[in-house]
C-alpha cells in the first residue's frame, strides 16, 4: 500500500516529496493485516515544480534543515528492497500497488522510477487496487476520511496528508474491505 505526497498534480514536472509504504499479508486465520511500514522524505528532483497550494495541504517544508530527505533513487531503492523481500516470502513475481486514487500514485511512482533510472519496478506497470473505488462500493464513500469513518476506522484529520499516515489508513481500509468480503469467497 503506497501513498505519495507531491508538489502538484503533474508527475512529469512536479516534485515527489514523500513516500509511505505499508506491507500487508494474510495471517494464519486467512485475514489480511498490516505487517510493516516505512516512510522516506524525498529531495525534490532538479528543476522540479512545487505548487504552494500543495504545500498548504501536505504541510511539507522541502527546505527545512531537519527534514531527513534523500534522493528519489535512494528512497525508491529502500522501499523496493522491502517490497521485493516480501514478494520473495509469498512467492510472487509482481506487487500490485494499493492506493487511494491509486493511478495518481502509480503515475508519480513510474515517473520517479524513470528519472532514477531504476531498471525494474516491483509493481505491475498498470494494475492497481484503488481504495477510492473499493470504498465507494463497500461504504458509499470515496474520500479516505469518510470511507474510514464508514468502516469504523479512526482517522485523525490533523495527521492526514502525511504519506505514512495516509498509507497506513489506506492499508487499514483495504484490509477491512478484503476481510469483510472474505465470507463471500468462502461460500463459493
Amino acid at each position: 500500500v503506497v501513498d505519495l505526497e507531491t508538489g502538484g498534480f503533474n508527475n512529469a514536472t512536479d516534485a515527489l516529496l514523500e513516500i509511505g509504504a505499508v506491507l500487508v499479508d494474510f495471517n494464519e486465520a486467512g485475514m489480511l493485516e498490516i505487517i510493516d511500514s516505512q516512510r522516506c522524505h524525498i529531495e525534490p528532483f532538479a528543476g522540479s515544480n512545487i505548487e504552494p497550494a500543495s504545500l498548504e495541504i501536505n504541510k511539507i517544508d522541502p527546505n527545512h534543515p531537519l527534514r531527513p530527505a534523500i534522493s528519489e533513487r535512494d528512497a525508491l531503492q529502500r522501499v523496493f528492497r522491502d517490497i521485493r523481500a516480501q514478494m520473495k516470502v509469498v512467492d510472487c513475481n509482481r506487487a500490485i500497488l494499493v492506493g487511494h486514487n491509486a493511478h495518481f500514485d502509480l503515475g508519480f511512482l513510474n515517473a520517479a522510477i524513470e528519472r532514477a533510472e531504476i531498471k525494474r519496478s516491483p509493481f505491475h506497470p498498470f494494475s492497481v487496487f484503488d481504495t477510492a473505488t473499493l470504498g465507494g462500493i463497500a461504504y458509499g464513500q470515496t474520500v479516505l476520511a469518510r470511507a474510514t469513518a464508514a468502516a469504523n476506522i479512526k482517522f485523525d484529520a490533523a495527521e492526514a496528508h502525511s504519506a505514512l499516515y495516509d498509507a497506513e489508513k489506506t492499508a487499514e481500509l483495504f484490509c477491512k474491505i478484503v476481510n469483510d468480503f472474505k465470507p463471500i469467497y468462502d461460500n463459493r
